[in-house]
C-alpha cells in the first residue's frame, strides 16, 4: 500500500494486536472464501456471477471487517451497474486521467452496493491477440499496460476501495489455463512480463490476484518466486494476494509457503484443512500470522469511509453513464477514410445499417467481467436517435442479394461486423465434456429452477464457450458481405466490434472507412453514431499492431500444456524482423490534419526529455495522442527497435498549435542482466523518437548520448 511509514506503523501495530486476540481458526478463517464453486456456478446460470460482492474472512467480534470482493473490469459485476467500455477500448483513448475518473467511478458503484474491493485491474499482456480475455486489458505494450493500470488503481483507492491486480502472471493464454506452464528466460520476464504489474504497485495497489496457470513448473497460487521474491521481496507489496477463484490453488501447504494469503472463492485447501496442517506440523503458525497481519492491516488501511455522496444513487447515475458514454467516444479508432467519405451527412435521407452485430447490444464476454447495466445502446438504436428525420433501415446481411439492393438504393452504407461473446471471452468448460454434463446434470437435480433457466436460452446461448481465437479474420460470410456492399455504394463505413486485432486485407481495399468500435459499453451505440456523423471526431489510436498476415505474430497452440514466451511479440517483433504491418501500434486517424513541428530532444538531469508543437492544421477541433518512443540500435545486448516510453492525450482547436513535453526516467532504460541478476544501463547513444504512432514516417527523430549523464 502506497502510505506513509507512520500510517503504515500504526497499522500494522493495530492490526498485530488483534490478530494477537485470535484464535488459530479464527486466523484461517480471514484467509477463507465463503463462496461455494456450486453456488458460484448456479449465479453464472440463475442470476449472474458476483451479482452480489462475494465475502471472505471477518471477525465480528474484534470488528474486523470481510473482504467484499466485486469483480470487473468494464464496471461493477454486481447489480445493475454502469458498463463501460472495455478495457481494451478504453486503452485505444490513452488517457490515464480518464481511467482515473472511471477508477473514481467504479469505486463509488461498488461501495454503494456493498463491496470493499475490485478485481478489475486486469493487466496481462497478450502475447498474441487471440487470446480471448485480451478484451480485459488495455493492449500489447508493458509501459502502456503500466501506466493505465497504475491510473485505474489510484482513481478505485482514492475512494477507499482496494484496488486488486491481476492475473499475476503470464496470463495470456485461456483454453489451456487451468494447465499450461509458462516458461521464459530472465530477460523476457523481467522487461516484458513484470513491469505492468509492478507500475500497478508502485501505484500503491493493495492486492493482487494470483493466475490460474503454472510458471516454470509452480501454479501461480503458489509460486514462491513470483509472490515472495518477486512481489513482496524485491518490489516491496505489503497488501494482500488472493487465489484465482475455485482452481487457484492446488494444495493446502505449498499454497502457505508459496505466499497465497486468501483462497477465492470458496474454501478447499484452506479452512480446516490449513488448520490441520498447521498443528500437524505441516505449516509454522507464524505463516498464518503474517498473513492474517497483511489482510487486517489492509482491511483497517481502506475502512475509513469517504463521503458517502450518492449512495445507492451513483450506481447507473448520469454522470456515471455520462462518463461511460464519453469513454466510448474517445476510444473511437478511425483506420481508415478514403476520400474523407467521414463524417457521413447528418442530412442523409436514407441510411442503412447492415450486419447482424448492428442490431445487438454487443458489450463483451459473458465470463466474469460481465456488467448487466440497466440498458445497452445498440448501434442500429444510435443512429436511428441520431437521425430521427431519417430513414434507418436495417438488414442482418445473411441474403446478400437483399443487402446489395438497399446498399444501392441507400445514401450511405453501415456495415457493423465482428466478434460477440460466443467468439472470444473468458473459457466456460466444454459443454460437451462428460464432465460439465455430469456438474449441470447434478445441478439439475438439486435445483429444478436450473433446467428452466437452461430451457430459456438459445442453442446458441446454451452451447457458447467462448475462448481463444482460431482466426484474427472475419467470418467468411461477413468478409464477402464487406467485398460485395463496398464497390456498390462509395459511401460506405465499417464498423469493426471486438477486443483485439481483426485481420482487414482480405477486403480492406473494397471499403473506404473503417471504424474500430471495440466492444463500447452501454452507450455503445451512441459513440458509434455521433463518430460516423461527425458529432465526435475519432481520436484513439491502436493499442496493437494490425499485422499482414497472422504468421508475422508469435505461434501458438491454444491447448497447449507447456509454452515458452519469447522476448518479442506484436510491433517489436515486426520491427525486429523488418517486417511491415498493415497499420502500426498507436495509429489512429482523425476528421482534422495534425503537423508535429519544432522537435527537441536533451537530457534533463535523470530523464531524457522530448518536445514538439503539435498544430491542428485543419477545420475541426480533434485530439491528439503524442507518443515518445526510445530505441536501442547500438546496444550490444538483443534489444528492441524501439520501445514506447511515454505518451499524452492533447485536444486542440482550428488552428491551434500546443507544444508538448514528455519524459523518460533513465532507469526506465536499463536491461535486465540475467549474469549479474541486476538492471544495467548501457551508456551509449539512443534514439528518441516522437510523433503520433510507432510508424517511422510518422515519427521525427533525434539523440541523447548517455555517456554525457555519467
Amino acid at each position: 500500500m502506497a502510505m506513509d511509514k507512520e500510517s503504515r506503523l500504526r497499522y500494522t501495530q493495530k492490526a498485530e494486536t488483534l490478530v494477537a486476540e485470535m484464535t488459530l481458526e479464527e486466523k484461517v478463517h480471514l484467509m477463507s472464501g465463503q463462496v461455494s464453486a456450486e453456488q458460484m456456478l448456479l449465479d453464472f446460470i440463475i442470476a449472474h456471477y458476483n451479482h452480489v460482492p462475494y465475502p471472505a474472512g471477518g471477525i465480528e467480534r474484534l470488528q474486523v471487517p470481510a473482504m467484499k470482493f466485486v469483480d470487473g473490469p468494464r464496471g461493477v459485476v454486481s447489480g445493475s451497474s454502469t458498463c463501460f467500455p472495455v478495457s481494451m477500448a478504453r486503452g485505444a483513448a490513452f488517457d490515464p486521467e480518464l481511467e482515473h475518473r472511471i477508477g473514481i467511478a467504479i469505486a463509488r458503484e461498488i461501495r454503494a452496493q456493498g463491496g470493499n474491493l475490485f478485481g478489475g485491474v486486469c493487466v496481462n499482456l497478450p502475447r498474441h491477440p487471440g487470446w480471448g480475455r485480451s478484451q480485459e486489458t488495455y493492449g500489447e505494450d508493458s509501459f502502456h499496460l503500466g501506466a493505465m493500470g497504475a491510473a485505474l488503481v489510484a482513481g478505485v483507492q482514492s475512494e477507499q476501495v482496494i484496488a486488486c491486480v491481476k492475473h499475476y502472471a503470464f496470463n495470456s493464454m485461456e483454453n489451456a489455463r487451468f494447465k499450461v506452464n509458462v516458461t521464459a528466460d530472465k530477460r523476457t520476464e523481467r522487461e516484458v512480463y513484470l513491469p505492468h504489474f509492478k507500475a500497478c504497485i508502485d501505484a500503491g495497489a493493495a492486492a493482487v490476484m494470483s493466475a490460474y496457470n503454472l510458471y516454470d513448473g509452480a501454479y501461480c497460487g503458489h509460486n514462491d518466486y513470483l509472490l515472495n521474491q518477486v512481489l513482496r521481496q524485491e518490489w516491496g507489496f505489503d497488501g494482500f494476494v488472493i487465489s484465482d477463484f475455485v482452481w487457484g490453488i492446488r494444495d493446502t501447504v505449498e499454497a502457505v509457503h508459496g505466499g497465497m494469503d486468501i483462497e477465492m472463492c470458496d474454501t478447499k485447501y484452506y479452512g480446516q484443512r490449513l488448520v490441520d496442517a498447521v498443528r500437524g506440523g505441516q505449516v509454522a503458525e507464524e505463516k498464518i500470522d503474517q498473513a492474517a497481519i497483511r489482510i487486517v492491516r489492509t482491511l483497517l488501511a481502506f475502512t475509513t469511509q469517504p463521503e458517502q455522496g450518492d449512495g445507492p444513487k451513483a450506481v447507473a447515475s448520469a454522470s456515471h453513464i455520462a462518463l461511460a458514454l464519453e469513454a466510448a467516444e474517445k476510444s473511437m479508432t478511425l483506420m481508415k477514410n478514403d476520400h474523407t467519405v467521414l463524417p457521413f451527412s447528418k442530412s442523409a435521407r436514407k441510411v442503412a445499417v447492415i450486419g447482424k452485430l448492428g442490431k445487438q447490444g454487443n458489450i463483451g464476454d459473458h465470463g466474469s467481467s460481465r456488467v448487466l447495466p440497466p440498458y445497452v445502446v445498440t448501434p442500429l438504436e444510435g443512429i436511428q436517435r441520431l437521425l430521427p428525420e431519417a430513414e434507418v433501415c436495417y438488414d442482418d446481411g445473411t441474403d446478400l442479394l437483399k443487402a446489395s439492393a438497399l446498399a444501392q438504393e441507400s445514401d450511405v452504407v453501415i456495415c457493423i461486423v465482428g466478434y460477440n461473446h460466443n467468439d472470444e471471452g473468458e473459457y466456460i468448460t466444454d459443454v460437451g465434456s462428460e464432465e460439465f454434463k455430469a456438474k449441470m446434470a447434478a445441478l439439475v437435480r438439486k435445483y429444478p429452477e436450473v433446467a428452466a433457466k437452461l430451457q430459456s436460452r438459445t442453442p446458441m446461448e446454451r452451447n457458447a464457450t467462448g475462448g481463444d481465437r482460431k482466426s484474427l479474420g472475419l467470418r467468411a460470410d461477413e468478409a464477402a458481405l464487406l467485398r460485395a456492399l463496398g464497390s456498390l455504394n462509395p459511401h460506405t463505413a465499417v464498423v469493426l466490434i471486438g477486443g483485439n486485432t481483426m485481420m482487414i486485407e482480405e477486403w480492406k481495399d473494397y471499403v473506404p472507412a473503417i471504424l474500430m468500435a471495440y466492444y463500447p459499453g452501454m452507450e455503445g451505440g451512441t459513440a458509434i453514431a455521433k463518430t460516423l456523423f461527425g458529432d465526435v471526431n475519432p481520436g484513439g489510436k491502436l493499442p496493437y499492431v494490425t499485422p499482414v498476415d497472422e504468421r508475422h505474430l508469435p505461434a501458438v497452440d491454444w491447448d497447449a500444456g507447456a509454452i515458452e514466451y519469447g522476448y518479442y511479440h506484436g510491433y517489436t517483433k515486426l520491427e525486429k524482423e523488418g517486417i511491415s504491418p498493415s497499420l502500426p501500434y498507436g495509429f489512429g486517424l482523425s476528421y482534422t490534419t495534425f503537423q508535429l513541428e519544432d522537435p527537441r530532444f536533451e537530457l534533463q538531469g535523470t530523464d531524457v526529455v522530448a518536445s514538439c508543437t503539435v498544430h491542428n492544421t485543419g477545420e475541426r477541433e480533434g485530439d491528439e495522442v503524442v507518443q515518445l518512443y526510445i530505441g536501442f540500435s547500438q546496444s550490444q545486448v538483443d534489444r528492441p527497435h524501439k520501445s514506447l516510453k511515454g505518451f499524452k492525450r492533447i485536444t486542440l482547436k482550428p488552428g491551434e498549435r500546443q507544444r508538448i513535453q514528455l519524459s523518460c526516467p533513465i532507469a526506465s532504460l536499463q536491461w535486465y542482466n540475467p549474469q549479474t541478476d541486476r538492471w544495467e544501463l548501457e551508456t551509449m547513444t539512443h534514439e528518441v523518437y516522437i510523433g503520433n504512432s510507432s510508424a517511422r514516417e510518422s515519427l521525427l527523430t533525434g539523440t541523447v548520448d548517455l555517456r554525457s549523464s555519467e
